[in-house]
Parts: structure tokens; sequence; C-alpha cells
């Protein structure tokens, strides 16, 4: 898995050479949106919620969880693989100077241009923090309300990720958390391909096993707000896949689906 996270680290880092908004594509796997095929990408409109900032947003979520999450004024907000700050700063709007959200990555790079925002809009009460979802150095029942925009997917083991999800939460706490899951498993090729594991492909879960292990977490509630299918056109799978490997993956009939689910502590 190291080599993995190092690919994601390399691939996330490498967005930042692009300018904002331009770099949209499939969690950030380049030409991912630059097929003749028709193609449901996986961002979503950001532009005309308050506290946008066009210099935070690289295209690379899939849903806008902050749209159903409840997020009220002093509310303490944690958003999961926060990359440039987009979702914290939209978030940091809803909270308001009472509140307080932080933003965690584990791309130095992204953590670099976030505090970069930071300072252009000179807030005071947002913090980004170098780390690892799987082990966050955050306080136990410390957050009202984790987000988390196309992430969690990038993450080996979501049981793990989701404890500790369920760990930083106040009591009665909730999250509302975008990603990408499967309407079914894989082909194992797809699944061992790192550049694929960086766009937020080969790490889908199957639906009802990514909700299986939310609740194994610990939450209660659990629910999907919205979903939508994401189409992969075969043009941009001949990048990774022979013939006869994508012949084997169209045959089993699996698609992509962005998710935007939320579940109580």
């Amino acid at each position: 898995m190291e080599n993995v996270k190092e690919k994601i680290k390399e691939t996330y880092s490498g967005v930042l050479q692009n300018t904002p908004q331009s770099a949209s594509s499939c969690c950030g796997v380049s030409n991912c949106c630059g097929s003749s095929e028709e193609l449901s990408t996986f961002s979503e409109d950001y532009s005309k919620l308050p506290g946008y900032l066009p210099d935070a947003d690289y295209g690379l979520g899939c849903g806008i969880p902050v749209a159903f999450a409840g997020i009220e004024k002093g509310h303490t907000v944690l958003d999961l693989g926060s990359g440039a700050g987009n979702d914290v700063f939209v978030a940091r709007s809803l909270v308001g100077e009472q509140g307080k959200v932080i933003g965690i990555d584990m791309t130095p790079a992204m953590i670099d241009k976030a505090n970069e925002n930071k300072k252009k809009l000179g807030y005071t009460n947002v913090e980004f923090i170098l780390g690892e979802i799987e082990d966050m150095p955050i306080p136990e029942n410390s957050i009202d309300v984790v987000i988390s925009n196309c992430v969690l997917n990038l993450v080996s083991d979501k049981l793990v990720a989701y404890k500790e999800i369920h760990k930083v939460l106040k009591p009665k706490g909730h999250f509302s958390i975008s990603d990408v899951v499967a309407t079914g498993k894989l082909t194992s090729k797809m699944e061992g391909i790192a550049e694929l594991y960086a766009g937020c492909i080969a790490g889908a879960m199957e639906k009802s096993a990514y909700m299986d292990t939310i609740r194994k977490a610990g939450f209660k509630n659990v629910e999907v707000k919205k979903e939508k299918t994401v189409y992969l056109p075969d043009s941009f799978l001949r990048q990774y896949l022979s013939e006869s490997e994508l012949i084997a993956f169209r045959s089993t009939g699996v698609q992509l689906m962005s998710i935007t689910v939320n579940g109580e502590k």
C-alpha cells in the first residue's frame, strides 16, 4: 500500500501544476475528461456556494458534501482530504466567526497550497494539518461534523478510516461524505493499477459493502443523500487495460457511482 500512497501523493502534487478548475478530472487522473466520448465527470459545480474560492477548486471532488452536512454556526468541522481548501472555505462560511474548520491531508504540497489560500483570506479559525485519515492527529470527541469529498476511496482500509471518524466525532456528531463506489466488484486487474487507485477508481468498494462498513464502525441512521452513475469511456480505460481486459471489465456490467452518504454517532 505504501507505493500506492506515494503514487497518490505524486498525483495530487502534480495537480497543483494546473490552473484551479482546469484540472477537473476523475479525481486526479489526467486525461479522464479529455475523451470525445460522452463522459459523466466526478466533480460538481461549487461556484455559486457562499465561501467559494476559485483558487482552491481543482475539481477533484465527486459531490458537494457541505450541502447535506447540516453545518451550523459555532460548529467545529473536520474535512478529510482537504486538498487546497475548497470544502473547508465553504464550510467556514457556514460555521461563522465563532466556529472552526480543520482540514487534514497527507500531501504536503496540498497543505502548503491550502495555507497559501488561507493567508489570502485572512481566516483565523481555519487550520490545515498534515496527517493520514487512518490515524488522525485529532482529539477524540472534538468534532461536530466530518465532511470529505472523494477521498475515502483512496484509503485501503475503509473500516479503520470510519472508526477514526467515529472516534473524533462528539457524541451525536455526524458526517456527510461524498465518495465513489461500484455496483459490483471491479476486476482484479483494475484493483491492482496504482494510477486507477489514485484516480478514485480502483479503490471503489461495492456499494452494499461500503454501507455495511460504515455501520460496522458504529454509525447509525446511515443514509445515501445523493447518487449518480459515473461513465468511464473505453478510450480512457485503454490507457490501463488491454483489449481483452477491457472486454472482461465491460462483461461484468459493473458501473461506478458517486454517492453522498450521511451517518450519526
